[in-house]
């Protein structure tokens, strides 16, 4: 069986939410959150049906409503602040947001500044090619080719440990129309983003030609040290809580028409 090998030996770690061993100096952020009323999510704004705007220009999407939740449930506003995918990750280790939610899956890179929640979604990686190609059929096929991903995503990742090289892009949309245009090979992404697109774009000549067998956890990252131990504490309770009343399924059901709540 394939395993997506930047999770190995992570998962366990994320379904404890335990890796808590890095200490940080200052406030505690479950209280800085309270006392400000208000929790800043960092996200992409451009990953459809994760973060995305709408026709009326509006931000919306699966991680935005996850993340209103978990607001209400902590008592407090939420405030969205979006940008790109490298700058979310510093923006958190510098305490200007309080946690990343947009599709976000473990790596050991992540793991060494960030600590995890509880998974609030699975989804699996799918290889997405132009409908006539006929030279990729597994991940391994993936060796000597070109890809479109996002820099430093966990897809151009994996793509390049299978031997491809990855051309940063921002959204996916672009990476689509990369591989439609014959520029690249591939592309990877969730098996649930490319539904979504396709949806969109039912006459698009893609295809997906592989898929990893064991689903990923989608987690929400924050800063780690003990002073964001009982945010996330309060964070995951939410989680569950969600998990528990069905709402989380009811917005998976919502933006992916399938429930990515549940393994």
């Amino acid at each position: 069986m394939m395993k997506t090998r930047l999770l190995t030996g992570l998962v366990a770690v994320c379904a404890a939410a335990l890796c808590l061993s890095g200490c940080s100096q200052g406030e505690d952020l479950l209280k800085q959150v309270q006392d400000k009323g208000e929790l800043v999510v960092a996200m992409e704004g451009t990953w459809a049906p994760w973060t995305y705007h709408d026709e009326s220009d509006k931000l919306v999407g699966f991680d935005v409503e996850v993340s209103q939740k978990i607001a209400e449930k902590l008592g407090v506003n939420v405030s969205f602040v979006e940008g790109d995918w490298d700058g979310l990750f510093a923006g958190l280790d510098s305490r200007r947001y309080d946690m990343v939610c947009n599709g976000v899956e473990i790596t050991e890179e992540r793991a060494e500044k960030c600590d995890f929640t509880v998974p609030y979604g699975y989804i699996h990686t799918a290889i997405i090619v132009r409908g006539d190609n006929d030279s990729i059929h597994t991940f391994e096929d993936l060796n000597g080719k070109q890809t479109a991903n996002t820099i430093s995503s966990t897809y151009a990742e994996l793509a390049e440990s299978y031997g491809a090289t990855a051309i940063g892009v921002e959204a996916l949309d672009q990476t689509l129309d990369l591989v439609l245009a014959g520029r690249v090979d591939a592309t990877l992404n969730a098996d649930v983003s490319f539904y979504d697109y396709m949806k969109v774009h039912p006459d698009a000549d893609l295809k997906i030609v592989a898929l990893t067998e064991e689903s990923s956890p989608v987690v929400i990252p924050v800063r780690k040290g003990k002073d964001s131990e009982a945010f996330l504490e309060k964070v995951n309770q939410a989680i569950e809580e969600l998990r528990a009343s069905g709402e989380l399924g009811e917005i998976s059901m919502k933006y992916f028409d399938v429930d990515i709540s549940k393994e």
